[in-house]
Order: C-alpha cells, then sequence, then structure tokens
C-alpha cells in the first residue's frame, strides 16, 4: 500500500514502481487490454500507458493474433489510456496496418484531449477514424458500405 497526500494506492503484482531522479517513488502502471464483442465489432478497453516497452509489443501481438482468428472490425476505446507516447503512435499505426491488409478497419473512440491534439499535430487525424463513443465507432461499422 502506498499513501500520500491523502490517498492511498493498492498495486497489484503487475504494476512497476521506478524510482524518479528526485528519489521519489514513481508508480508506472502497464496497459490492460479488455475484448468485448458486440454484434460483429471487437471492441478492445485499454487502460494505462500505451509506451515503449512491453505495452506496445502485447498491443501489436493481440491485435494480430485477433485479426488471425478472424476478426475484422475492432475499436479501440482509449478513454483510460493515461498517456501515449511516439512509440505508442506507431503501435496504434501497426496495429491499423495489420487490420487493413486483412482488408478489416481499426477505429479509435474516447480520445481524450492530449491524444486527440496528438493525432493532430502528427496528421494521424486523417488516418484514423475516430468518435466520442464507443456505440458511435461500432454503428459506423453498419454503415459502412
Amino acid at each position: 500500500m502506498i499513501a500520500g497526500r491523502g490517498l492511498k494506492f493498492r498495486l497489484s503484482i503487475d504494476d512497476v514502481a521506478l524510482l524518479g531522479s528526485d528519489g521519489r517513488r514513481r508508480v508506472i502502471m502497464p496497459l490492460y487490454i479488455v475484448e468485448k464483442k458486440q454484434d460483429d465489432v471487437l471492441i478492445l478497453d485499454l487502460r494505462g500507458r500505451l509506451t515503449l516497452g512491453p505495452e506496445t509489443a502485447e498491443l501489436r501481438s493481440r491485435v494480430n493474433d485477433l485479426v488471425e482468428a478472424g476478426n475484422r472490425q475492432i475499436v479501440l476505446n482509449l478513454r483510460e489510456v493515461t498517456y501515449v507516447d511516439s512509440s505508442g503512435l506507431a503501435a496504434l499505426i501497426a496495429c491499423y496496418t495489420t487490420v487493413r491488409k486483412h482488408d478489416g478497419n481499426l477505429k479509435l473512440a474516447h480520445l481524450t484531449t492530449r491524444i486527440r491534439d496528438l493525432l493532430q499535430i502528427t496528421r494521424l487525424s486523417t488516418v484514423f477514424e475516430n468518435y466520442t463513443a464507443v456505440q458511435d465507432a461500432v454503428a459506423s461499422f453498419r454503415m459502412a458500405p
């Protein structure tokens, strides 16, 4: 249990703690991925950080496995993604490319302001379809030709 500033956090064995340059303990949360299926659309709820390391490798691997299993319509729910670095962006691009190569489509939902700005700055907003709600992204697959 870590306590500080009136807050208490219970860490799981999967959580990683690092010491910052000031000697204080920093907690880095891994990326958690939860799969849901709605109609023919697979929804991946992501929670945590999408950064260089096992997080991006796990996301790429998971999407690749899902596409190989026949899933062609995928929505990534980014509501609880707290941080994305350049490796995280590369992982999103790799996932998109994998799905598109198999004649599928990958869409993003619930972008935080920071992630939306990042996609705008990098012009990736022209590549990814993004929606304010998961339900809107799922519905867009029904409207597609």
